[in-house]
């Protein structure tokens, strides 16, 4: 169930490439979070918020350099306890590879992607106006690594 953050430079993925980064990305969430791959349900938790920064403003030691480098960021927030060190791993290389499936075919520039996974303590994420907790989260988005947290006698959520 991750809200997830991406900045591009102005252009850079136009109309249809867009749609395919968008479908990208929220495969490579849902896979590196094991939320089932063919639920609407669950496909409508992950959230993904594409921002376009303007030419001149994106700088790489002081210099724009957008000229010959596709500089795209992707900030995921994800419950604390859902990915453990390899999904997150999975979660670098899954999003990098949305964007180069995404990159239009005509732009040599070289593609440089930033994904930083960012884990929100248990009770800290406010979701239709009350905190939820890692059982919360499990039961909306199915994840398949954390149902022992819904059995009967698991501890319940605040």
């Amino acid at each position: 169930m991750p809200n997830i953050l991406v900045k591009i430079p102005k252009g850079s993925f136009p109309g249809e490439h867009r749609r395919l980064l968008a479908r990208g990305i929220t495969a490579a969430a849902t896979a590196a979070e094991q939320m089932p791959p063919d639920d609407p349900a669950a496909q409508a938790l992950c959230w993904v918020l594409v921002e376009e920064v303007d030419a001149g403003l994106w700088t790489c030691g002081g210099a724009d350099t957008t000229a010959l480098l596709l500089p795209c960021l992707a900030i995921v927030h994800v419950p604390q306890g859902v990915l453990d060190e390899g999904a997150r791993g999975r979660y670098a290389q899954q999003m990098h590879q949305a964007f180069v499936q995404a990159m239009p075919a005509d732009d040599a520039r070289r593609l440089a992607t930033s994904t930083l996974v960012q884990e929100v303590p248990d009770g800290h994420w406010g979701a239709n106006g009350r905190l939820w907790h890692l059982a919360d989260f499990t039961r909306a988005a199915g994840y398949a690594h954390l149902q022992h947290l819904l059995a009967p006698g698991a501890p319940a959520a605040a």
